[in-house]
């Protein structure tokens, strides 16, 4: 997004709210803010309708995330980009699947090693891959495996399309 500084600055800080807020605290917050920097006030002072502008905009792009559960359960993974327009949604359940996992765990305060973990994660990549018609995992199928590194950024692909 042009002009856009949720890279420098947190959503979360944009609105003033913490991570745990509720939904409607997002909610109020944001339209304090909206209310507040909405360049239609700021008409009177051009010097700063350009500032207005922009801290509008911010607004308007933290609450679109914050308020959207799929979209701020990926901000808080830190597996959102604001600047891809396509959502994948088998990613975005496989995202949610691992933080609901990842809090159930914390629940438990259960101790893990690295070789459970890997085991439980390939595990359920793999369970996933073969309840979805798209192949998104991009790498050795085993650990010993020697195939090549994936691209940095993958996109799903149909594995069915003839």
């Amino acid at each position: 997004m042009e002009g856009s500084s949720s890279s420098s600055s947190s959503y979360y800080a944009i609105l003033g709210v913490s991570s745990d807020s509720s939904f409607e605290e997002i909610r109020r917050a944001y339209r304090k803010l909206a209310m507040q920097w909405h360049p239609d006030r700021w008409t009177r002072t051009p010097s700063l309708l350009g500032e207005a502008k922009r801290k509008f905009q911010q607004i308007q792009e933290a609450y679109s995330v914050l308020s959207d559960p799929q979209k701020k359960m990926m901000y808080d993974a830190g597996l959102y980009d604001p600047l891809e327009e396509e959502e994948d949604e088998g990613f975005s359940d496989f995202v949610e699947e691992m933080v609901s996992l990842m809090a159930q765990v914390r629940r438990e305060e259960k101790v893990y090693s690295m070789e459970e973990l890997q085991s439980m994660f390939i595990e359920m990549a793999h369970e996933f891959n073969q309840s979805s018609s798209s192949s998104w995992y991009c790498g050795p199928s085993s650990v010993l495996d020697e195939s090549p590194q994936c691209p940095k950024r993958m996109r799903f692909k149909d594995t069915n399309v003839t």
